[in-house]
C-alpha cells in the first residue's frame, strides 16, 4: 500500500510539473482592430501642396502644370521651354510650395536626377519676382548648384510655418491660390507678400536653366526631389 501511494504521488507530481511547464510555454494570440482613413487628392489640394506661378516660354502655360487632369494621372511636371546652346533662362517662381498642416514643416534638402541635370540650379526664396543671381540676397538659399545638391537630410534649409488647412489661399488667408483650368493647377501671381523663413506657410522655388555652348540637341527629362521633415510637440 505504501509503495503504491509513493508511485501515485510521483505521478501526481510529474503531472503538476507538466501542467506548469505547458502553461509557461503556451503561445497566446490576440487580434484587435484599428480603422484608418486618408484621401488621395490633387497636388494643389494636398496638406503640403504645389502651386504654379511663372508662365513657360514653351507654350505660355504655367511652368508647373498637370498635363492630364484625369483621376489617376494628376502628376505635376515642369516645362522649362526650348533653348539653344549657350543660353540661360531663369524662372524666379517656377512653382511654390505651401504648407497646410497645423504645424511647421521643414524642407531639409532638394536633389535632382535625370539627363543633363547639371544644367539646373535651384533656389528657395521669398520674393516671387526677384531677379536674383545667387544666394547672396536676403531670404534666398541655393539648394542645387549645377545639378549637385548642396544640403542633405541632416539639414534644414527652409521652414514652412503652420498652415490653415485651406487650399484656396496661403499666407493665412491673405493670398488667394486660384484654379488655372488650362494648366490644371492652383497658382498665384500676387507680389503683395514675401515669404520669410520660419514665419510664412509658403516658399517660392526658382529654377535656372543654363545650357552650355556644346550641348547637343535632345529633350532631357528628370525629377526634382523635395525632402520634408516635421517634428510635432504635444
Amino acid at each position: 500500500m505504501c509503495d503504491g501511494m509513493r508511485i501515485d504521488r510521483r505521478l501526481v507530481l510529474i503531472g503538476v510539473m507538466l501542467v506548469v511547464l505547458s502553461m509557461t510555454m503556451a503561445t497566446q494570440y490576440a487580434i484587435t482592430k484599428v480603422n484608418y482613413s486618408f484621401a488621395i487628392v490633387h497636388p494643389s489640394n494636398a496638406d503640403i501642396r504645389y502651386i504654379g506661378s511663372d508662365n513657360s516660354s514653351d507654350d505660355g502655360l504655367r511652368v508647373l502644370r498637370v498635363n492630364n487632369n484625369a483621376s489617376g494621372t494628376q502628376f505635376v511636371t515642369m516645362e522649362l521651354g526650348d533653348w539653344m546652346p549657350n543660353s540661360r533662362k531663369n524662372y524666379t517662381a517656377a512653382f511654390g510650395i505651401v504648407n497646410e498642416e497645423q504645424f511647421a514643416v521643414n524642407i531639409t534638402h532638394i536633389n535632382v536626377t535625370g539627363t543633363n541635370a547639371s544644367y539646373l540650379t535651384v533656389w528657395l526664396h521669398g520674393d516671387r519676382d526677384a531677379n536674383y543671381a545667387g544666394d547672396v540676397a536676403d531670404q534666398v538659399i541655393k539648394v542645387i548648384d549645377s545639378g549637385s545638391a548642396l544640403w542633405d537630410s541632416d539639414d534644414v534649409v527652409w521652414t514652412l510655418a503652420a498652415g490653415n488647412g485651406d487650399y484656396t489661399d496661403m499666407n493665412g488667408s491673405d493670398v488667394s491660390t486660384d484654379w488655372d483650368g488650362t494648366s490644371h493647377i492652383r497658382y498665384s501671381i500676387d507680389d503683395s507678400y514675401d515669404a520669410v523663413n520660419e514665419t510664412h506657410d509658403f516658399v517660392w522655388v526658382g529654377v535656372s536653366l543654363n545650357v552650355p555652348d556644346k550641348a547637343g540637341a535632345g529633350s532631357p527629362t528628370g525629377t526634382i526631389y523635395i525632402n520634408f521633415k516635421a517634428t510635432t510637440i504635444t
